[in-house]
């Protein structure tokens, strides 16, 4: 019984604890450029995590937006003030639905994170190439899918 106890306790000290670079958490902010809009990642463990962007296709407003993505942290930087995270990911963009013309698209992004250790913020740098299956990029004659290009920068406050 004294082992329960203690593992019990132990469990919540862990889950309690401030978050560090190891630990799963949740990171809130804004991505701007293509596309720009509210960002969410939810950490999924030390190294994984799903990050969720809501708003608007670019910066001219004229489509709405919306992705999830898994992302895989291979690699972290260690400074005595930052990490610098790289990460990998793939995903799926839903683009268009205000304008009726739904676009859908594959995306695999390359993330290059700067989290700072004094407080819980990060900005990061993305670019990613994705596939565009459905959706004519504003081209009524281009039926077939087609490489595009996003990019961008984010801002992330963590709890």
């Amino acid at each position: 019984m004294r082992k329960l106890i203690l593992a019990v306790a132990l469990f919540i000290a862990s889950s309690t604890a401030a978050p560090s670079a190891a630990r799963a958490d949740i990171g809130i902010g804004i991505f701007l450029f293509e596309p720009t809009g509210l960002d969410i990642k939810l950490g999924l463990g030390p190294r994984t995590g799903l990050d969720i962007v809501l708003g608007i296709s670019d910066i001219r407003g004229d489509e709405s937006y919306g992705h999830v993505t898994y992302l895989v942290t291979p690699f972290v930087a260690r400074g005595s003030g930052v990490l610098v995270p790289f990460r990998i990911g793939i995903g799926a963009a839903v683009f268009g639905v205000a304008e009726n013309d739904v676009g859908v698209a594959l995306r695999v992004p390359f993330e290059l994170g700067f989290r700072f250790r004094s407080v819980d913020l990060e900005i990061y740098f993305e670019i990613t190439p994705r596939l565009v299956f459905v959706g004519d990029n504003g081209d009524p004659n281009r039926d077939n899918a087609f490489f595009d290009l996003d990019a961008g920068f984010g801002l992330r406050f963590y709890f």
